[in-house]
């Protein structure tokens, strides 16, 4: 494993907010929604030539007062670029974009796709052989962060690849993270974040039960949350969520229904390698009930069901 923390200078516009120009190649992004709209505004502020495709237009119309342009159809927004981020909710929706009508493999020999979704490990491997048969160089570097830290460029890049695109990366890493970590052959940046989120959603599922379990016994949520700051065991994320769980306010940071898909591929890739994940699979029913009615709310928003 090692790390590539980019200048900063690829990150921001200047103070007056003007764009740079760089000898950057065109990027394309494929998914501008709550995570990617931010992240395709990083790198146009940053002075990358970006074009855009949504499946809902409007969303990278909004791109265009940051310089983006938007392009009608995947195909389009690739044509030209040397580098396509994709950004979109799930294995089938990316593949749906690359291949279907209109995709952006249908003419993109020595492209650089970095695909930076959360997909799952299966879903990984079979984008990468499909970029493979288009002649195509696959980059596997999902993102650990929220949309906070994707608005402010602070993300952490998981990246896992060809050793050769570290140096035609850093720029386009650079303009969307603090830091890259970079993990050896593709598939493994998103092996790190099932593990990531694996523990993002069982340190949730703890708090819950916790402020739940306090409330039951007669004690003041709020004053168990005080007394973990206090100790070692009030984990600075944990005491977040514990704070929204308790004011109810539940706009989102990380949706649930997100944050549950990535526990339930999470579940499938222990399962795939021999092994279990006792908790997660444990807080699934939980989840899916609360989900139910709060699918677009944040995660905190489990509480509810606890």
């Amino acid at each position: 494993m090692s790390t590539n923390s980019p200048a900063r200078q690829h990150t921001v516009p200047d103070h007056h907010g003007r764009r740079h120009a760089t000898a950057n190649p065109p990027v394309a992004f494929v998914g501008t929604g709550r995570m990617g709209g931010p992240m395709a505004a990083n790198l146009a502020l940053a002075g990358f030539d970006v074009r855009v495709w949504n499946r809902t237009a409007d969303r990278a119309a909004l791109l265009t007062d940051v310089g983006a342009a938007v392009a009608p159809t995947p195909a389009e927004a690739v044509r030209g670029a040397g580098i396509l981020v994709t950004m979109l909710a799930d294995g089938p929706a990316t593949e749906q974009a690359a291949t279907g009508p209109d995709g952006f493999l249908a003419d993109a020999p020595g492209l650089v796709w970095v695909q930076m979704a959360t997909v799952g490990a299966d879903w990984t491997a079979r984008l990468g052989r499909t970029a493979t048969r288009h002649g195509v160089t696959f980059v596997d570097a999902p993102v650990s962060g929220s949309e906070g830290p994707a608005r402010a460029g602070q993300l952490i890049v998981l990246a896992s690849g060809p050793d050769e695109m570290r140096n035609v990366l850093a720029p386009v890493f650079g303009a969307l993270g603090r830091a890259t970590v970079w993990l050896g052959p593709a598939g493994a940046g998103t092996s790190a974040k099932l593990v990531l989120n694996n523990w993002l959603v069982d340190l949730a599922e703890t708090t819950a039960e916790t402020l739940s379990f306090a409330r039951r016994l007669g004690l003041d949520p709020t004053a168990i949350v005080d007394l973990l700051q206090s100790t070692p065991l009030g984990s600075p994320y944990a005491m977040q969520k514990a704070t929204t769980m308790l004011t109810g306010d539940f706009t989102p940071a990380f949706a649930l229904k997100h944050a549950l898909k990535d526990a339930e591929l999470a579940v499938r890739a222990a399962q795939a390698s021999g092994t279990e994940l006792a908790l997660t699979e444990a807080l699934l029913p939980r989840w899916r009930d609360a989900a139910a009615q709060h699918a677009d709310d944040d995660l905190a928003a489990v509480y509810t069901a606890s």
